[in-house]
Formats: structure tokens, C-alpha cells, sequence
């Protein structure tokens, strides 16, 4: 049933005497209003004819088997053949098991790359698979009915609410989750884990339980149990996590967000991290006296973790290095952590620093003009100082800057570098399969490259899709890779900055000196196969 084709379709069952003309153009005024629904369902919804008479001619016309979908025909327990995420992204469903044979039925049979998924993971389980073409109102609906059973390890039956929120918190360190999300909803508690950037549904529990689960985790975060307000709070139970929690009340109760910090995670190498570039290069850019470097990036995209690789680069035993974080997220040894609180300021503890002799300063965050103007002067006397600022690439850093009161004389004397960076997921090394790149895709990764003076032959490159197993919860990707761009403020961009010349101007002078934006970076590494073009348009919307 696929939407480029729906005229055809919809002309074929007038011409059969499934539906008549006046029921296509009803699906159609329909359609208006649903864009993204199919003809065939369109008529299904409208309810104009016998839905199996319907799917099964639509099977016909398309050379499949249609099948009317519901639970009665599922014979199989879906998730033992693919995983929740995978049938939801490809909107199919397994549903019976013979001699070998699995017949799975999709919502689009036209989309040969869906169908060619299933099919290489079904056959990695030594299954041969039989394709169905149903609607997809009814994948939707029995996949949302499963959403609660996606996770065996949260079974809520017959346990106490202190073994369920220690089975949630478990469950999550197990699965490699940076957070979880525990949401009151009208009619049940939903638990989801933020795994490599992405949120997944793992269990939907008892509504009559949030009451007890509510009382538990103020209970273990040392909160107010009376307070109906947002609260902070910190969970210790586990032996190597430091587990930070916030409340905040919506319409249905209190939902809260538990931060998974591993108290002695290993920082990886910069280049670990996906860092270009030689060595060298990276040393030039980061080792300086006299200046400042900020990473910058949206919310979530890993600036803190770039700036512990950068100090642990530097650390060594004769330099005196000191960071001011909110809050002190890993604790390095021979580093000097400060943690902001309720009674202290990133200002505030800057300007305590200063006195403390330091040679480098890491300064969590520039917020305000206070922090920025004594970060500056830091930078001013000697000192490197390393900061993080919240914009959408290293260019914006200098209009950032201007924003909050710095003036161009400082940015100019004193910003040496800014990098800025997205995470993506890196594609699963297990069960990635390889494919060739579509003309569409060839077509634009040329017309970014060339844009940028960059050169690749695509002649016999190749990319990846993303198939999912056991090893990566059937997402089909494990953990995540940065993409980076670098401004390195040379005495030309200086010499603009201090003359007050805009980002238009600045960027094209930087393009003239090797500087290339974040997409540079990332179409290398969809390139390298190290992740896939559709998760690099995720971040950036170029295609």
C-alpha cells in the first residue's frame, strides 16, 4: 500500500467492484487531512467495504497475500524474533512459525529496504520469511498493546514496590541507560530508558502503584515525601553509581527523571570520542596559556564529556588543574572538583580559584556575563580556562559571546579555539549489513562535499543499514561517536572579530582556513561506516 501508488490502487478496486468511485473520493478528501495514511487504509477507516475483501484485494494488486491483522492470528511471541523498536520502525509483526518458515506481515510492502531488514534478521535466526501486506492501524495497535510486555526484567507481578523500583533502576544500568523516566500517565505508570540519545518504552505499570512508587523514590533520594513540587535529590544505593534525581509534577502526579552517573567511569581518549585529525593538530588547538576554549553544543550532546577528555589529556602531576562543575559529574584523581550548590556561584567560585594558583581552569558552564567577563580576565592572565556554552556551532560561540556583554576586544584576545559537536549513534558492529549508497544519497553527499571544497570518489563506496540483535537490544546500534568542527581563531578572524564583523563574514573567511562545519565530519564517518546517513540527518536535516 504505498502512497505513490494510490491511484492505481484506488482505480483497481473501483474496476473490481470492491468500493465505488464515490468511496475513492471520499478517501481521498480524507487523506487530506491524514497525509501520512495510505489509500487502503483511508478506505479502512471510512469502513466502506469488508475490511478482508479489502486487504485482500489490495494484496492482489501489489502481488502479495493480504491478511486482516489481529491478536487471534498471532501465533508466535513477537519480541523472540525481533525486537519492539525494530517492528515499530519498519511497521511489521511477525505472526506465525512453520517448518522452518516465519510469515510476517508489513504495512508497506513497497519498501523494499524495511522488508529486506526483517528478512537478513530473521534469517541470521536460520528462518526463511513469507511477506503479508495488512493495514497499518492494526501493526499500530498491537504493537502498542505489547509496549508494556517489552521488558521481562520490570515484571511488576507479585512483587514488592522496593524489588519493582530496584528491578527499573537495575534494569537500566544493565542496558547502558544515561536516564530513566518515570512517568505518571492517565491510566498507568510508564517507565522508558534514554539508551545512545534514544528513548524506548521498556514497561507500562499499574496505575493503583504510582502512589508507592512515588513514596519509594523520595524514600531512597532523601526528598520530601510531603512536598507536591519539584525536587532535587541523589540515590546511593548502588554500589557504582551516583544517581541523581529530579520531581517535577504534571497532570497525572509526579514524573521523575533518574540520572545514571558511573562513579568511576574510564574517560575515554578524545579520539575515542570521534575527534579528527592528527594529534598534533588536536595539541595545538587545546594546549595554549592566555586564552580560552569552548565546546559548544544543544543540550545532551556530550560537551561535558569532551572537556574530560581534554583535562585528562592535559593532566599531569606538575600543572595544578581545577574545574568548577555543577554538578561534578566524574571525579578524576590529582584534579582539584569544585561543586556548585545552592550557596555558591560558577562566578563566585571562579573568582575563589583565581587565588588558588591554578595553571588550568575548567568552568562548567558560561551562563552569564559575570561568568564570562572573569573567565576572560582568567584567560587574560595567564591561565587556560575550558568552558562549555550552550549554541548551535563554534561560529554562533563568538555571537554568544557578544550576547551576553563580551566585548569584541576580549572574544578577540582571548578565545583561541571553539569546537562544537552532535553525538550519533555509532552502527552496531554485530549486525550491521552493508548495502550501497542510493543515487539520491550519492547526489547529495557530492553537492555538501564539493560546497565545501572537500573531494571522495563514491564510485564503490558503501554505507550500512542497521539491523538490530541481542548485542544492541535490537536497535541496531551501540553506544555513540561525536562529530566535530573546530575554529581555531587565527590573527586574520581576530582581526574581524575585533572589528565587529558578523558570522556570515567571519564563517567565510574561517572556510578559507581549513575550518569545515559539523556535516564535513559526519558524512567522513557515515563514510567510515561508523554510523548511518539517516542518523547524521537526525542531528542535522540536510537530506
Amino acid at each position: 500500500m504505498d502512497l505513490k501508488r494510490r491511484q492505481p490502487i484506488g482505480v483497481e478496486l473501483v474496476k473490481r467492484g470492491i468500493v465505488g468511485e464515490k468511496d475513492i473520493e471520499r478517501a481521498l478528501e480524507y487523506q487530506k487531512d491524514h497525509p501520512n495514511i495510505k489509500i487502503g487504509d483511508c478506505l479502512y477507516e471510512l469502513e466502506v467495504c469488508d475490511p478482508y475483501i479489502l486487504i485482500t484485494a489490495i494484496g492482489e494488486i501489489l502481488g502479495e497475500k493480504g491478511i486482516l491483522l489481529n491478536r487471534g492470528i498471532i501465533k508466535v511471541n513477537i519480541s523472540d524474533y525481533i525486537s519492539l523498536d525494530i517492528a515499530k520502525k519498519n511497521k511489521a509483526i511477525p505472526f506465525e512459525i512453520e517448518s522452518g518458515k516465519i510469515k510476517v506481515c508489513f504495512a508497506n510492502t513497497v519498501n523494499k529496504r524495511s522488508i529486506e531488514t526483517i528478512r537478513l534478521l530473521l534469517l541470521n535466526k536460520g528462518l526463511i520469511m513469507e511477506t503479508y501486506i495488512t493495514f497499518e492501524k492494526d501493526i499500530d495497535k498491537i504493537l502498542k498493546s505489547l509496549e508494556g510486555k517489552a521488558n521481562t526484567d520490570i515484571n511488576e507481578s507479585g512483587i514488592t514496590v522496593i524489588n519493582l523500583v530496584d528491578s527499573i533502576i537495575k534494569t537500566g544500568i544493565e542496558k547502558r541507560a544515561s536516564d530513566i523516566h518515570i512517568e505518571p500517565m492517565a491510566t498507568s505508570v510508564r517507565v522508558r530508558y534514554r539508551i545512545d540519545g534514544e528513548l524506548f518504552t521498556a514497561a507500562n505499570i499499574d496505575k493503583e502503584k504510582q502512589h508507592q512508587i512515588i513514596g519509594r523514590l523520595k524514600a531512597i533520594s532523601n526528598m520530601h515525601q510531603e512536598k507536591q513540587e519539584s525536587q532535587d535529590g541523589r540515590i546511593l544505593l548502588y554500589e557504582d553509581y551516583n544517581i541523581r534525581v529530579s520531581s517535577q509534577p504534571n497532570v497525572y502526579g509526579e514524573k521523575f527523571v533518574l540520572r545514571l552517573l558511573k562513579k568511576n567511569a574510564n574517560i575515554k581518549n578524545i579520539f575515542d570520542l570521534g575527534y579528527y585529525g592528527e594529534e598534533e593538530a588536536f595539541e595545538k588547538s587545546i594546549n595554549k596559556k592566555n586564552s580560552i576554549t569552548i565546546v559548544a553544543a544543544p543540550t545532551g550532546e556530550g560537551k561535558t564529556t569532551s572537556l574530560y577528555s581534554i583535562i585528562d589529556y592535559l593532566n599531569k602531576p606538575e600543572i595544578n588543574i581545577t574545574t568548577i562543575e555543577d554538578p561534578v559529574e566524574i571525579r578524576i584523581p590529582g584534579l582539584n572538583q569544585i561543586e556548585i550548590d545552592n550557596r555558591t556561584t560558577f562566578a563566585g567560585a571562579l573568582r575563589t580559584v583565581l587565588r588558588q594558583d591554578p595553571d588550568i581552569i575548567l568552568v562548567g558552564e558560561i551562563r552569564d556575563r559575570e561568568t564570562a567577563e572573569i573567565a576572560i580576565q582568567a584567560g587574560q592572565t595567564g591561565h587556560y580556562v575550558l568552558s562549555t556554552i550552550h549554541t548551535i556551532d563554534s561560529i554562533e560561540v563568538i555571537n554568544r559571546l557578544r550576547k551576553i556583554g563580551v566585548s569584541d576586544y576580549d572574544i578577540a584576545s582571548t578565545l583561541a579555539t571553539a569546537i562544537s559537536q552532535r553525538l550519533v549513534r555509532r552502527i552496531c558492529p554485530k549486525c550491521k549489513r552493508e548495502r550501497e549508497f542510493t543515487k539520491e544519497e550519492k547526489e547529495t553527499i557530492n553537492n555538501i562535499l564539493e560546497k565545501y571544497g572537500e573531494k571522495v570518489d563514491l564510485k564503490d563506496a558503501k554505507t550500512y543499514d542497521s539491523l538490530g540483535c541481542d548485542y544492541c537490544n535490537g536497535t541496531g546500534f551501540y553506544d555513540r561517536i561525536g562529530i566535530f568542527e573546530v575554529l581555531n581563531i587565527t590573527d586574520e578572524l581576530k582581526e574581524l572579530i575585533v572589528s565587529g564583523a558578523s558570522s556570515m563574514e567571519i564563517r567565510k573567511k574561517a572556510l578559507e582556513e581549513n575550518y569545515r562545519p559539523l556535516i564535513v565530519d559526519g558524512i567522513r564517518k557515515v563514510l567510515k561506516g561508523e554510523t548511518t546517513i539517516e542518523e547524521l540527518n537526525k542531528k542535522l536535516l540536510f537530506f
